[in-house]
């Protein structure tokens, strides 16, 4: 006897594909509109706001900043990220438990208000340029994902294979590199996706940590919106969605998005 599927668990699943899906739609349908106006459906399809992202400056100049931004913040609350979730789940019992919530506070805190904080004691008080204060910004934006993430890689790695090779004679430090590293990868490069894919779309810690000549996309996004409301906005939106799905192709090409779900 063959199992038929209900009608309503049908509709029910196309409305929740409509729902995810149909943002992406409109968004992607009014960057093609040929009007000098945000509208959806398009009147007319026109590559031309493609182009006008190009020839902004800003947009240009934002891009890559941001990009900038993204990958060096990431970069370094991998290098923070990974030794602090590896102390905290060796030496779990040692250390004390309000620690692991320490690292977590930037997710826990509002992020406009983490954007005020850094805005007070880095650029007002420290003097610290705007280019390196926003840095600051995003490394700290996305350490506590890089520690959840890398931290649940852990939790399934058996820490006996490391004391195995220590005491067979492995120092320490190539024991990390040789064992515990190659066994957290998967951890790690869904860390680093999360973490770019963050960094690169935050609006309320690079609000305030943002200054004269220097802005993210998102910011510039914002500024723009203020004085036109034309169609480079959708664009610039799809521009970004699509730097989202390449980053996912490269993963999948090079290590397979498996390793990373696992």
């Amino acid at each position: 006897m063959t199992n038929r599927i209900h009608p309503v668990l049908i509709a029910f699943t196309i409305l929740i594909y409509l729902f995810l899906l149909g943002p992406l739609i409109i968004i992607f349908g009014a960057s093609l509109s040929d009007t000098t106006y945000l509208t959806f459906p398009p009147q007319g399809l026109s590559l031309r706001w493609f182009e006008n992202i190009w020839e902004i400056s800003a947009f240009r100049r934002t891009i890559v900043t941001s990009l900038q931004m993204a990958i060096l913040g990431t970069s370094i609350a991998l290098l923070i990220g990974i030794p602090a979730a590896y102390a905290l789940n060796r030496y779990r019992i040692a250390l004390p438990g309000w620690l692991s919530t320490l690292f977590v506070l930037p997710i826990l805190v509002p992020e406009i208000v983490i954007g005020f904080s850094l805005l007070r004691s880095v650029t007002v008080q420290a003097g610290i340029p705007v280019w390196y204060a926003l840095l600051i910004g995003h490394t700290l934006l996305v350490i506590p994902y890089v520690i959840r993430v890398v931290s649940a890689s852990l939790a399934s790695f058996d820490f006996s294979i490391e004391e195995a090779a220590v005491s067979l004679g492995s120092h320490p430090a190539k024991t990390f590199f040789t064992i515990v590293l190659p066994n957290i990868r998967s951890g790690v490069i869904a860390a680093f996706i999360l973490s770019f894919i963050t960094s690169i779309n935050d609006v309320s810690v690079s609000l305030f940590l943002t200054g004269p000549g220097i802005s993210t996309l998102p910011i510039q996004l914002l500024a723009h919106m203020e004085q036109f409301f034309d169609p480079t906005i959708a664009s610039v939106s799809v521009v970004l969605m699509l730097l989202t799905i390449i980053v996912m192709i490269i993963v999948e090409r090079t290590l397979g998005l498996a390793i990373v779900a696992k």
